[in-house]
This record gives C-alpha cells, sequence and structure tokens, in this order.
C-alpha cells in the first residue's frame, strides 16, 4: 500500500546567533545526490569565508538517500544532528546548508549540537513542505443527462478535475485519492445507472497548494 509523505516544496534560510556565532541555514528541494552537491557546492562559494559550510540532505519518498557532513566541526556535533531534525520532521527531498560564522567563544559539544539543530528548525519554520498523498488518474465518459450529477460528486467529495471534453459526450480527467477511488467508481456507477464509463489511468503522487492540484513524480 502506498504511502502520503512529507516534501520540501519551497526553500527558505532562517538564522540564529549563539555566544555571538551565526548559524545561517539555508534550505532547498532536491531530487538527487547530484542536485544536493551543486545545492552544497553553491554556497560554499557564496559563503567562502564562514568558518563551516555543514550540511544534510534526505532524497526519495521513503527517506533511502541520505548524508551529512560536520565541515570540520568535532564529530557528529553539527551534521547528524541536522540530518536527525529532518527525519524527525519526515521531509524527504530536502537538503540544508548550515554556514557558521564563528564569533569567538567556543560552545562546547553540547552547545554545538544545539545550536545546529535550532538552525535547522529555525528555517523549516519558513519553509514551504507539502504532505504528498497517493492518487490516480481516472477518466469518466458520460452523457449530457449524467455530467450534472457526477459534477455534483465531485464537488461534494472534493475532487479535482483536471481536465475537461465537452463533445457529443464529456470526458473528465479526475484526480482521485487512492482510498476514494472504490467508494467514488461506485457511486457514480450508481447515480448514472452504469451509463458512465470509468477507466483509471495512472498512478501518481500530489497536493493541494492554494487549491491546485501539485504532482510529484515519485
Amino acid at each position: 500500500m502506498r504511502q502520503a509523505y512529507r516534501v520540501l516544496y519551497e526553500g527558505a534560510v532562517g538564522e540564529i546567533t549563539e555566544k555571538k556565532s551565526r548559524f545561517i541555514a539555508t534550505f532547498r528541494p532536491v531530487k538527487s545526490e547530484v542536485e544536493a552537491m551543486a545545492f552544497i557546492d553553491e554556497l560554499r562559494k557564496k559563503y567562502w569565508d564562514a568558518s563551516h559550510n555543514c550540511y544534510a540532505w534526505v532524497i526519495g519518498k521513503n527517506g533511502e538517500e541520505k548524508r551529512s557532513s560536520d565541515d570540520g566541526e568535532p564529530s557528529q556535533t553539527a551534521g547528524k544532528p541536522m540530518l536527525e531534525v529532518l527525519e524527525r520532521e519526515k521531509i524527504v527531498n530536502i537538503c540544508v546548508v548550515v554556514t557558521r560564522y564563528f564569533g569567538g567563544t567556543l560552545l562546547g559539544t553540547g552547545g554545538l549540537v544545539r545550536a545546529y539543530s535550532s538552525a535547522v528548525k529555525e528555517g523549516l519554520e519558513s519553509c514551504t513542505i507539502l504532505t504528498v498523498e497517493p492518487a490516480k488518474k481516472i477518466s469518466i465518459t458520460t452523457d449530457y443527462n449524467g455530467i450534472g450529477k457526477i459534477h455534483y460528486i465531485l464537488l461534494q467529495q472534493e475532487m479535482k478535475i483536471l481536465e475537461s471534453e465537452y463533445t457529443d459526450k464529456v470526458g473528465l480527467i479526475v484526480l482521485v485519492p487512492d482510498e476514494k477511488i472504490v467508494s467514488l467508481e461506485a457511486e457514480i456507477t450508481e447515480v448514472t445507472s452504469g451509463k458512465a464509463a470509468i477507466l483509471e489511468l495512472e498512478d501518481v503522487y500530489y497536493s493541494m497548494l492554494e487549491k491546485e492540484a501539485i504532482l510529484f513524480n515519485i
């Protein structure tokens, strides 16, 4: 059974200061290790004068790929706690770079863990995170007598119509969450006395943003 997951849709920047050290967390959506490493290199060039550019990324709807780096900070005080924040939030297709400008005061291992974790949490507050759910595209073909009833059902169940075609009949392409497929098909069949033709086209993942359906490849 396919499961919903959370994905970074739009990145952002967050910043905290700890004992005069600046920690700047920059986020970007990524779909591959190549994209993640290109983003990390971009931030290293932008913040070339920083003390450290630590990173963490998680890729794949089940978080199959992940990596982190302390970039010169004491072992497991930066990259690992950053990665743990992403894993706790269950966000994938995400890369974060936390840039540190040293303020002159040592924070200790516990202080570094808290600072890097806090920077990631701060930045996430400004990011756009979407819950992505499994669905199917289905085709519905009906006559003009049945379209009003079908439209009413789709409206009541908040189904998204992706395409419409009006010729001698009416054709709709509708986005339907997996868990509603069986009940929707049964209801349409009933109200149209079996005259509506329903065809399941393809499995997709989707999320809604400001009433718009966004489709995902994974």
